[in-house]
């Protein structure tokens, strides 16, 4: 099958599409001939990323996987511009920092609203679409190493992308006989804008330079390297081909040997 028309005619609904991750899934999905609805909550960085790419979108600004009626709202737009949505990726998501000790109740709830309750709301609503399809259905979501090991300082991250993790295999039986699978992809240090943000407050608060704190995040890595969004969005295209149609639950993990899922 051409790359170019492997997903020709099929409707992608990417979450968090603005930026890093979510918009190098959105790039692949189009060049590999979806339709792709940019979600994501400001319209002016969704509308620069429409006008990148080169392929068949649909904007939907204010979307917040926290609102049940923002999602609602979202995928009625989404539908009435591509039809059914037949592979959801839940992309959005936050990781904010801090000791156990100083993660207030606030950040706690605020992290697992929008990591793993998110998950919940977006697949809940998009799910009579994805049943519907008769392409064979996906649903794909970002999850993280940190959903399947610990790291220090982000106690409410780690647990929500466990939470995801489990969602995601749960999910995976209750559908396998839908017509519709559930993975869930597990980066690990990824070069985003987020964690170039990360690495600059470090730099600011410890006076450390830029390559100092970098190997500081690679040195877990066996490749000794941060992982690409394309290497991510890559992840995203198989599970999202025909090839995967047997491949569901599972965790796939892209980060260099860093953490070897068994």
């Amino acid at each position: 099958m051409n790359a170019q028309t492997m997903l020709s005619g099929r409707h992608a609904l990417v979450t968090g599409a603005s930026g890093g991750i979510g918009t190098a899934i959105a790039h692949m999905l189009a060049e590999a001939g979806a339709h792709v609805t940019l979600a994501g909550r400001k319209k002016e960085p969704l509308h620069r990323l429409a006008d990148d790419i080169d392929g068949s979108t649909c904007v939907v600004s204010g979307f917040d996987v926290t609102d049940p009626a923002s999602i609602a709202d979202g995928m009625d737009k989404a539908h009435d511009v591509f039809g059914p949505v037949s592979i959801l990726i839940n992309n959005a998501g936050e990781a904010p920092s801090a000791p156990f000790e100083k993660t207030t109740a606030q950040m706690w709830s605020q992290v697992l609203a929008v990591d793993l309750s998110g998950v919940f709301h977006v697949t809940q609503a998009a799910l009579p679409y994805l049943k519907s399809s008769d392409q064979g259905a996906r649903i794909i979501n970002i999850a993280s190493t940190a959903g399947l090991t610990g790291y220090a300082y982000v106690s409410a991250y780690c647990a929500a992308k466990h939470g995801v993790i489990g969602l995601t295999r749960a999910l995976a039986l209750e559908l396998a006989d839908k017509g519709v699978t559930v993975n869930a992809v597990c980066p690990g240090f990824t070069d985003t804008p987020l964690l170039r943000r990360s690495i600059e407050t470090i730099m600011q608060k410890s006076g450390r330079s830029f390559d100092d704190v970098l190997a500081e995040f690679t040195k877990a890595n066996p490749q000794k390297r941060l992982i690409t969004p394309q290497e991510v969005a890559h992840t995203v295209l198989w599970l999202a081909s025909p090839g995967a149609n047997a491949v569901t639950g599972q965790a796939v993990v892209v980060a260099g040997g860093e953490v070897m899922a068994g």
